[in-house]
C-alpha cells in the first residue's frame, strides 16, 4: 500500500488520520497552522479541523497542511437537538461551505451568542462573578463561546478543581449551563452538510450516556435524515464497546469515521492518538463517493 493511502476496511491497524480535531477557531489550544505542524510532526497524512459550528481556520490549515505534504479536509462540528439532548454532527465537507450550510453557520454564530449570555447568567447564580467576561478572558479572542470557556473560568476562579468536575457539575448534559433551546434539531444540520455536497457523521456516539438501546434510536434517526456514517472510534475507548458500535453501525448501513476529539497539548489526548479500529465489515468514512476526490481515490462507474 503507498505510504499515504488508506484501506478499504479496518484491520485493526493504527492510521495516519484523525478526522475530528479542534483549533483557537473554537476552542482549541492551537491555532490552525500550529495544529497542523502537530500533526504532520506525529506522521499524520490525513486529517480534518473540525472547529465547533465555524470554517474559520480551515483556509490557514489548508495552506500549512500543503507546506507539509498532509491532506486538510475542510469539515465543522455542527451543535444539535436529538429529543432533549446536545447531539454534535461532523461535517466532512470536501467542497467547503455552500449552500444552506452557509446561512446555517450564521445562524449558529448568533445562536452561540445567545446561549453564552444565558450560560453566563447560570454561572453567576453558582458564584462566578462577571461569567461572561471571564470566560472571554479564557477564551483569549473575540470567537464564540462554548461551555468549555466557561468550564476554565470556573477552574480558574477555583470554583471547581478541574474541567472535568465542572461539567459534570455545572455544564453536562442535564445541568444548568447546558443550554440547547437555541440549537437546531438533528435533521436540520444534516441536511445542511447533505446540501453542501459533505458527508455528515454522527460525533462520539458512545459520550452521551446512553444505553445501547437508545443509542440504536439516535442511529435510527441519524440515518433517516440522511447521515452516512458515525465516528466508530473516539479518542480511547474499550475495544468490546467499539465492536459492539461496530455492529450498530453495520446493521444500519452506515460508515465509520474516526478521530481523537483533540483540543489542547498536555492532555491524555494528541492529534492522531486514539484506540486502534478492530477488524470490522464496517467500511471506513473515505469509501465514500463525496470524499473520493479529497483522499486521492477513484469512483468506480457506476
Amino acid at each position: 500500500m503507498p505510504m499515504n493511502a488508506l484501506p478499504e476496511r479496518f484491520e485493526g491497524e493504527a492510521l495516519s488520520i484523525d478526522l475530528h480535531m479542534h483549533s483557537t477557531a473554537s476552542d482549541g489550544a492551537l491555532s490552525p497552522e500550529a495544529l497542523v505542524d502537530a500533526c504532520a510532526a506525529r506522521g499524520l497524512t490525513h486529517m480534518a479541523l473540525t472547529d465547533h459550528d465555524t470554517i474559520a481556520g480551515v483556509e490557514r490549515a489548508s495552506a500549512a497542511g500543503r507546506h507539509h505534504g498532509v491532506m486538510v479536509l475542510p469539515g465543522t462540528e455542527l451543535s444539535c437537538q436529538w429529543r432533549g439532548l446536545n447531539i454534535h454532527v461532523v461535517g466532512l465537507l470536501p467542497s467547503g461551505v455552500g449552500g444552506e450550510l452557509a446561512s446555517g453557520l450564521e445562524h449558529q454564530a448568533e445562536a452561540r451568542e445567545r446561549r453564552a449570555l444565558q450560560i453566563a447568567a447560570r454561572m453567576e447564580r453558582i458564584g462566578l462573578d462577571n461569567a461572561l467576561d471571564r470566560a472571554r478572558d479564557q477564551a483569549g479572542s473575540d470567537r464564540p463561546l462554548g461551555r468549555p470557556d466557561f468550564a476554565k473560568a470556573l477552574v480558574a476562579a477555583e470554583l471547581v478543581p478541574d474541567m472535568a468536575t465542572a461539567f459534570r457539575r455545572h455544564l453536562g448534559n442535564g445541568k444548568a449551563g447546558d443550554i440547547k433551546a437555541h440549537w437546531p434539531v438533528l435533521s436540520t444540520v444534516v441536511g445542511w452538510v447533505l446540501d453542501a455536497g459533505g458527508v455528515a457523521a454522527l460525533a462520539h456516539p458512545l459520550r452521551y450516556g446512553l444505553t445501547r438501546r437508545k443509542r440504536g434510536q439516535l442511529l435510527d434517526d441519524f440515518h433517516a435524515a440522511g447521515g452516512q456514517a458515525a465516528e466508530l472510534v473516539s479518542g480511547f475507548q474499550n475495544a468490546d464497546v467499539t465492536r459492539d458500535l461496530a455492529r450498530q453501525l453495520d446493521e444500519r448501513g452506515l460508515l465509520a469515521s474516526l478521530g481523537s476529539d483533540f483540543h489542547f497539548p498536555g492532555g491524555h489526548l494528541a492529534p492522531g492518538s486514539m484506540t486502534p479500529v478492530p477488524r470490522t465489515s464496517v467500511a471506513p468514512v473515505w469509501t465514500h463517493p463525496c470524499l473520493a476526490a479529497a483522499f486521492g481515490r477513484s469512483v468506480p462507474a457506476a
